[in-house]
């Protein structure tokens, strides 16, 4: 790389002499106009870490239920109790779920829901259990700490005895989901009845400390500013510092379409690549970065493996939550059409179970 701003220049000299970037060099970041640059500095970080390879997992997705409490403004998957496409399965429907839809030589079944205000928590517990019995070699990552915290309020249980009742049923890993953005400011505007940043950090760290896993995830392109992105980066960052027990990091890209954000313009590819590169950047001692292909689109996410990220999610099977938002990315995606996207972006895939064990084929 040539020509660098005085600000790449510095940030670019603190990562050869690994030193960790501060919450001004990540404002830095999103303000430079040279995001080949930045992708640059991302992929070598990106390949320091996790040399040539991209991950890929062969999953399925489960949205138990669209009925939530909290009804978050920038949601369209969330509906009231009363509401005509309002919809909650029971055990057995979910159950029947996996039976006809997990795609053969699947690892992880991916469950998340809304805040359903009446849902008891053996609902969970046996749905967990009931799915663990059928595919005992499937792990169930499941329920984001938003999710989890629910659970607790409505059982009467600790933090710790609600994640060890869902552990015993069968819960293997926390997605990431919740998190939205950290900021005070932001979440008084988009989704004032949410779980609160301390209490979604308490989960996962209370989680970490049991030895269950997680990702984390950041919403971006509604509200928020640059130096609120950063603060977030840096606040998951301090937990990671604390536990180790984040996985990947997956910024989400907001879609508009069906929000009471509707007038909003989506995040551009240009905003999408950056935020994938300056995570990469921040948030060192996290092992993955994740592209959700399933709200970037397929060829961004293609594009996103020189610009930091190493994963591509899965080949998830009917997610429901961002195509409520209008996502128009297929639901599905095969494992043949998932390998050859990343072999024609250079990458070498590797297929994964949920903590990013290579799944050996036979």
């Amino acid at each position: 790389m040539t020509r660098l701003s005085p600000e790449l220049q510095s940030i670019q000299k603190k990562l050869e002499e690994h030193k960790r970037l501060s919450a001004d060099d990540g404002v830095a970041l999103y303000r430079s106009p040279d995001l080949l640059a930045i992708g640059a500095l991302a992929n070598r970080k990106r390949e320091a870490l996790n040399g040539n390879t991209t991950y890929y997992i062969v999953n399925l997705h489960i949205n138990y239920s669209n009925i939530c409490e909290n009804q978050c403004r920038f949601c369209a998957f969330g509906k009231n109790p009363d509401d005509p496409d309002a919809y909650t399965m029971t055990v057995d429907q979910i159950v029947e779920r996996a039976r006809t839809a997990l795609p053969r030589g699947a690892t992880e079944i991916h469950i998340v829901g809304g805040l359903h205000p009446t849902l008891d928590f053996k609902y969970y517990l046996k749905m967990l259990a009931a799915l663990k019995h059928l595919y005992p070699h499937v792990h169930l990552q499941a329920f984001t700490a938003v999710e989890i915290a629910h659970m607790a309020e409505r059982s009467g249980l600790s933090l710790k005895d609600t994640l060890e009742q869902l552990r015993q049923a069968g819960l293997g890993a926390i997605p990431g989901g919740g998190a939205e953005i950290f900021a005070d400011r932001v979440r008084r505007e988009i989704c004032p009845r949410k779980l609160p940043p301390d209490q979604w950090l308490e989960v996962m760290q209370t989680a970490h400390e049991m030895g269950i896993r997680s990702n984390a995830t950041m919403l971006y392109g509604h509200k928020e500013t640059i130096e609120e992105r950063i603060d977030h980066l840096i606040r998951l960052r301090e937990l990671q510092d604390r536990t180790n027990g984040f996985m990947a990091f997956v910024p989400l890209a907001f879609h508009p379409q069906h929000t009471e954000f509707a007038d909003l313009p989506p995040p551009t590819g240009y905003l999408d690549l950056k935020t994938l590169a300056v995570s990469r950047l921040m948030l060192d001692n996290f092992p993955h970065i994740k592209a959700f292909w399933i709200m970037l689109g397929l060829k961004l996410s293609q594009v996103s493996l020189a610009f930091g990220v190493d994963d591509l999610d899965g080949t998830v099977v009917q997610e429901r939550i961002t195509h409520a938002a209008g996502a128009e990315t297929p639901q599905e995606l095969l494992v043949d059409e998932m390998t050859a996207l990343i072999i024609e972006a250079g990458r070498t895939p590797v297929e994964r179970d949920t903590l990013y064990n290579p799944v050996l084929k036979e």
